[in-house]
């Protein structure tokens, strides 16, 4: 259903949302006040005089690599003939939009998309003034990233509570589509929790029936009494254009990666050590569970905080530190941005009888965000334990999964990889792997264990 979903990209997809009002003014998002009457007829200007200077512009600079010949990643190759090891690259500009959300600090959020890569970043306020920004951080799972810039008289977006909102509330998006300036539209909550667009990503997006465009990437989705309840990723588009579906990151969502972002410069994701699956109807009558609703525990890695905490498979978790869960999709999210060390309360139903469980989160032990902007980016790893260092006849790192069309994917890695080797310099470990990939990320040769072979592969 989701094979043509098509990510924002920075000079490439954006958002935005149309409805027309009929009749009066339509009722307002999550109960709040009346936007404001013009004379006799609705109308939300007095809403976007307030917030809309808190939406900006961002441009990027960023480089590719020249298209070449195959023949060309050949390290072989290309000293039988005396060439160079990479041809130049090419610069590449693009745009799209961003949120500020801390006026003192200077905070603004945008997608990972939007910042990919980026050699150099602008910011161009309502007002016109051009600011260079500073990349505190990004996160590709949940598309996520963080700028910074330094200037006085901003103008930040009240966040709001993206939990609270419903089904047919009415909801506003700014943003910059095709670069005609900035352009705001409105639409409703057309659902909520959509996931399922790419394999590996952290999502519960918030759908809207918004105006998707190139251009709106990053941009706001705000409610009638100006809060910012989602910021506009992607949309549903099978023949490249918009059809009325478009997807946007909850606040809530957003601001939990900011904050991780802002204190590590990264995602330090949490590990329950379970795989999960949904509870459906047919799961739900074969454990005679009648309509409860939550996550089946379907296994338990050894040493995991889920055994020291007395987890076991077949119980079913209906509340995280009392907030209901919605199915696996929700409790892999809700894990996935707890921090390391963070205690938490998980209400359980094993066969008829109901208890408490308190799990403290342990760190993730793969990584991602690390390796953002070089040929690993979305490449999730970890340090190769003792057999499988055995059976690949050396030390080195496993890659667990690939982000589908990141550039991991498309430098050729797969899952189940052991790299030992970059540059012809040998790597145990994930620190020594981000310290080998320092300063090299224009071109990397790999040296890889896949299906008990060793080769050489080389990235760009």
């Amino acid at each position: 259903m989701f094979r043509n979903i098509t990510a924002l990209r920075p000079a490439i997809i954006t958002f935005c949302a149309t409805l027309a009002f009929v009749g009066g003014l339509p009722p307002v998002a999550i109960g709040q006040t009346v936007p404001g009457i013009a004379g006799e007829l609705p109308t939300l200007a007095p809403v976007l005089e307030r917030v809309t200077p808190a939406v900006v512009n961002i441009s990027v600079v960023s480089e590719t690599p020249a298209t070449s010949n195959p023949l060309y990643n050949d390290p072989y190759f290309r000293r039988f003939f005396d060439l160079p090891e990479a041809p130049p690259a090419r610069q590449r500009m693009s745009a799209g939009s961003g949120v500020i959300v801390d006026a003192a600090k200077g905070h603004v959020l945008t997608n990972h998309h939007v910042v990919a890569n980026a050699r150099e970043i602008t910011v161009t306020l309502k007002d016109g003034r051009r600011l260079r920004a500073e990349l505190v951080g990004s996160d590709q799972a949940t598309d996520i990233a963080l700028l910074k810039v330094e200037s006085s008289n901003l103008v930040a977006l009240e966040v709001g509570d993206s939990d609270r909102l419903k089904v047919g509330d009415y909801v506003v998006a700014i943003g910059n589509p095709f670069g005609l300036g900035q352009t705001v539209t409105s639409g409703i909550v057309s659902a909520l929790g959509r996931s399922g667009i790419s394999n590996e990503g952290y999502e519960d997006f918030i759908q809207t029936d918004a105006s998707i465009n190139p251009g709106n990437s990053g941009g706001a989705l705000v409610t009638l009494d100006g809060r910012l309840v989602g910021i506009n990723t992607a949309i549903l588009s099978p023949a490249g254009g918009n059809i009325g579906i478009g997807f946007a990151v909850p606040s809530s969502m957003a601001v939990s990666v900011m904050n991780q972002l802002i204190e590590h410069g990264e995602i330090r994701r949490g590990k329950l050590g379970v795989g999960i699956q949904d509870l459906t109807p047919d799961l739900a009558e074969a454990l005679k569970l009648g309509e409860l609703r939550g996550a089946v525990i379907a296994n338990i890695e050894p040493g995991s905080p889920a055994e020291r905490a007395g987890l076991q498979v077949g119980d079913v978790v209906t509340t995280v530190d009392g907030r209901p869960v919605h199915g696996a999709t929700d409790l892999r999210n809700r894990i996935g941005l707890t921090p390391a060390g963070t205690a938490i309360r998980l209400a359980i139903k094993r066969g008829d009888a109901e208890q408490t469980v308190s799990v403290t989160i342990a760190a993730e032990t793969g990584i991602s965000a690390d390796l953002s902007g070089t040929p690993l980016d979305g490449a999730r790893m970890r340090n190769a334990s003792r057999s499988e260092a055995q059976q690949a006849g050396a030390d080195g790192i496993v890659i667990e999964s690939i982000l589908p069309s990141s550039p991991a994917a498309r430098a050729g890695l797969r899952a189940g990889d052991v790299i030992v080797a970059v540059n012809r310099s040998p790597v145990s470990s994930v620190a020594e792997l981000r310290s080998a990939v320092a300063g090299q990320r224009t071109i990397l040769a790999l040296e890889l264990i896949r299906d008990g072979g060793r080769f050489l592969l080389v990235v760009r």
